[in-house]
């Protein structure tokens, strides 16, 4: 199985031959935390609310030893966007289903400096052919809040179909808050 791709994204400027998909690795704690960090104010409104501790590389180590046991067991697969100068986001499918469902739930983020160039675009986009491709997926669903309009663009670009409203469906920034719920049928 082949989970790395190379982003090949014009705008993303002086990054854009840089630009790697590829699967986290424990070792990406330290990186993964200072983009974290970086990005702290950027990414609050749209996350839950971190503790101190999940923005430091014992956090992060943590967090990537969890999100690597799931991916053990099939049921998640997370992948770091890198560029030479590090992390500059990260890409998940959650929550696999085999069986008669074959279906994830994809979650995300850029750096903010990497917002509004096509850069998450290009990344859903090779997400969405790997879950094809590689894990013979059949569908993938997100959720974006229901202000969060650049995520929106950013599904509807990938071939994504809004599908509802989820009333309170996640805690975010401290608040039970609705999402818009986006699906794409892979085949």
């Amino acid at each position: 199985m082949i989970l790395t791709r190379n982003l090949d994204i014009e705008s993303a400027g002086e990054d854009a031959a840089q630009l790697l998909l590829r699967p986290l690795e424990i070792s990406d704690a330290s990186c993964l935390a200072a983009a974290y960090r970086r990005n702290r104010e950027h990414l609050a409104p749209w996350e839950p609310v971190r503790a101190d501790d999940f923005f430091s590389t014992a956090g992060q180590s943590a967090v990537i030893g969890g999100k690597l046991d799931l991916y053990e067991q099939g049921l998640e697969v997370p992948w770091v966007l890198t560029t030479a100068q590090g992390v500059v986001g990260m890409f998940t499918l959650s929550g696999i289903v085999r069986g008669p469902f074959l279906s994830a739930n994809l979650g995300y983020w850029v750096d903010e400096g990497c917002t509004g160039k096509g850069v998450a675009s290009g990344a859903v986009a090779a997400v969405v052919s790997m879950a094809t491709e590689e894990l013979g997926l059949h569908r993938i669903q997100a959720a974006t809040l229901a202000h969060n309009a650049a995520s929106q663009t950013v599904l509807k670009r990938s071939g994504f179909e809004r599908i509802g409203i989820a009333p309170s469906y996640l805690q975010i920034a401290g608040e039970w808050q609705d999402h818009v719920l986006f699906q794409r049928i892979l085949f």
